[in-house]
């Protein structure tokens, strides 16, 4: 059966991808054992409900017309509207908003807020465009999206590529053709509509659940102080999961982007972060930031043209990517593994690739690997307080409230000890005897606590009996 759905997806590496990873592990626990009526919905919960797929034409500077293609992927409405965010960037394409959807599915599913699974997009490049270009292009691409979405439908938010000057172009354009106020997008500016803590959301939930790996892994005794952390990527999601690891103790010795990496052994510091988050809203590269920023200046700071962090860090206790899909190869994670690093979490969706999480799962059950084993924690649970908050900000919305930093910050915390405690809790529910170890696959524990809650959903209304 499990042949057949991928037969059919030919050309879609990334979704096949994403599909053979939360196959594998069902069918590696006892779930179709205890309940082989699961195994009918793969084949209904791996294809989308609707692909929308259109035209976006816009004018630039010059007075010329541009053609780009723009996509929403309506991938599962069972527990909520389609919820996802939209990406801008050349590498768009169907394969990766499939496998962005599918992924994002189960990783709602795991907030236990009532939100489907949608991601959407187009292969326009903001870098290098004016403020001008990209708000027409964002009006146009909306005059073909809005009629697909709605707050009680689909409620897209940011992504790569799309940040708060987008979501304000997108939701202005929204408002404009439909005549209305309505909360259909989250990632909004918080003078309408938006929350607090919604760009911290995916780095701190990423640090908080990684906060409770560390906690249950060495019985309470240890926590982020103290211990070396390797963050890949520069972005939204990897500033703030470095400031939030210095604030709980931790010394953060790297950081990427495309065109290289930055190694600290001593640490960089809440400065130079924040330097970073400033000269990244006008597309600099990391080089040009070190070079150019005082913050760096005195300090050693190595830079590595065209490499990530991974096999240079030296020695490490947390690694964390941050940045884009596939991005720690199966020999990467075996230097990880060799650096002494005992936690790996994914900040980026699936940022690991299939020989990577063998490698990481194959050592969680090493009994004798020195200073004990290493725990690999997905994507969909370690990376869900970002979509979290963008629900708690719909929820704000539809009462016409706005909570405080602490009230939305207490709440994504509650969302991402939850997830640890289900991911933890169904993995040791589901995995067969002969493979139970001190620490349970959280990989496995996240993907069938995601299915089960969708599967349930959907056969309660109807959808596979």
């Amino acid at each position: 059966m499990f042949q057949n759905i991928m037969s059919q997806q030919p050309y879609e590496p990334e979704f096949q991808q994403a599909f053979n990873e939360l196959v594998s592990t069902l069918k590696d626990s006892t779930l179709f054992e205890k309940h082989p009526e699961y195994k009918k919905v793969i084949s209904v919960v791996s294809v989308p409900e609707r692909i929308v797929q259109f035209r976006v034409t816009w004018e630039d500077d010059k007075g010329e017309m541009q053609i780009n293609h723009g996509y929403r992927v309506q991938f599962n409405s069972a527990l909520g509207p389609y919820k996802g965010g939209l990406r801008l960037h050349p590498t768009v394409n169907l394969s990766i908003l499939k496998f962005l959807g599918f992924e994002q599915t189960f990783k709602n599913a795991l907030t236990g807020l009532p939100m489907g699974g949608g991601k959407g997009g187009s292969d326009f490049n903001p870098k290098g465009k004016s403020d001008s270009e990209i708000r027409r292009f964002c009006v146009a691409f909306m005059k073909q999206l809005a009629r697909y979405i709605g707050q009680f439908t689909d409620v897209p938010a940011g992504d790569i590529g799309t940040g708060g000057r987008e979501i304000g172009f997108m939701f202005g354009a929204y408002k404009q053709i439909k005549n209305q106020w309505e909360g259909v997008l989250t990632g909004k500016g918080l003078t309408w509509g938006g929350s607090l803590i919604r760009p911290e959301a995916t780095g701190y939930g990423l640090d908080y659940y990684v906060e409770k790996m560390i906690e249950k892994a060495t019985g309470g005794k240890e926590s982020f102080k103290g211990k070396r952390v390797a963050i890949s990527g520069a972005g939204n999601v990897a500033q703030y999961a470095a400031l939030k690891a210095i604030e709980l103790g931790a010394t953060v010795v790297s950081l990427s982007d495309s065109k290289g990496a930055i190694i600290c052994q001593k640490g960089v510091t809440p400065q130079q972060v924040l330097d970073i988050q400033a000269a990244k809203l006008h597309f600099k590269s990391l080089q040009e930031i070190v070079v150019a920023t005082d913050s760096f200046k005195g300090h050693k700071i190595q830079y590595l043209p065209g490499a990530r962090p991974w096999i240079h860090v030296g020695a490490v206790d947390i690694a964390l990517p941050c940045a884009t899909q596939n991005e720690v190869s199966g020999e990467e994670a075996k230097a990880l593994v060799a650096a002494g690093c005992k936690f790996i979490a994914e900040g980026s969706n699936m940022g690991c690739t299939k020989e990577a999480i063998d490698v990481f799962e194959a050592e969680r059950v090493n009994t004798t690997t020195t200073g004990g084993s290493i725990w690999y924690a997905p994507g969909k649970a370690a990376n869900c307080g970002g979509v979290a908050v963008s629900g708690l900000e719909m929820a704000q919305n539809s009462q016409r409230v706005q909570w405080t930093t602490k009230e939305v910050d207490d709440k994504l915390k509650d969302i991402m000890v939850n997830c640890f405690a289900n991911c933890y809790e169904t993995s040791s529910t589901y995995t067969a005897e002969g493979n139970k170890s001190a620490l349970p696959s959280l990989v496995m524990g996240a993907n069938i606590a995601g299915f089960v809650k969708v599967a349930d959903a959907m056969h309660d209304q109807g959808d596979w009996w």
